[in-house]
């Protein structure tokens, strides 16, 4: 027994650290995707390291517009919220699940990403047939390691994830009764280093250019036309 109890706190520690290095991980991807829901945001850091193309394409649908107004249409408690179908936006929900962005994108499994709490993996019928659904997971879901490509991890929100798992669904299809709806889903604008340095130096410039504007303006009319220019305060340059 005591010998257990070991293994399985071995086992527990192992898991916590994985999953905060994911975590962290994800928190400082640069690409980040905002979910608005009408119960919610969610914010998920991808990893484009570990599933290049299949990031490239989330990205690249997500920018199109792709997933607004879709929902999340299957809903299990305990094991996964699962959304990003077009066919949720029709009236039709026995579709649901079965649509796409009419193509395949092949796997990308990573050995170094697991599927722990607040995991973003695709879904898939078959090996290679990736798309644009999804799933979120609601806990440590090991039998799913090294099937799915896992794309990223929810970074803020997962409070509104396990909320949506607790939405009344119709137990034949696991799909909420009452739609959970991605209002809108787009990219985080992240500011790097190389960003802010263009920035500052954009401003920089903005503001030689006034003084020198105001400077030949000085010498055309140095009494400003009816008054001193000189008491004139520079305006800021716009950031």
């Amino acid at each position: 027994m005591r010998k257990f109890f070991v293994c399985f706190l071995l086992f527990f520690a192992n898991y916590s650290l994985y999953a905060l290095d994911q975590e962290e991980k994800a928190k400082q991807s640069d690409d980040i995707v905002i979910i608005e829901t009408n119960l919610g945001e969610i914010q998920l850091g991808l990893f484009r390291d570990e599933a290049p193309v299949n990031v490239e394409n989330i990205v690249k649908l997500v920018e199109k517009g792709f997933y607004d107004g879709t929902t999340f249409h299957r809903v299990i408690p305990g094991f996964v919220i699962q959304g990003g179908d077009p066919n949720s936006k029709d009236n039709n929900p026995s579709n649901d699940g079965y649509g796409g962005p009419g193509y395949y994108v092949k796997d990308e499994i990573s050995k170094d990403l697991k599927h722990s709490e607040g995991t973003v993996a695709l879904a898939k019928a078959a090996d290679d047939q990736n798309g644009s659904q999804f799933y979120i997971c609601l806990g440590r879901l090991n039998a799913l390691d090294g099937k799915y490509t896992i794309v990223g991890q929810v970074i803020k929100g997962m409070d509104v994830a396990q909320k949506i798992a607790k939405v009344k669904t119709d137990k034949r299809n696991d799909r909420p009764i009452e739609n959970v709806t991605m209002k809108k889903v787009y990219m985080k604008v992240v500011e790097t280093t190389e960003t802010a340095d263009t920035l500052e130096a954009a401003d920089t410039t903005a503001a030689v250019d006034t003084t020198k504007a105001e400077e030949r303006e000085m010498t055309k009319n140095p009494s400003g036309g009816g008054g001193c220019g000189c008491g004139r305060s520079k305006p800021k340059a716009e950031k």
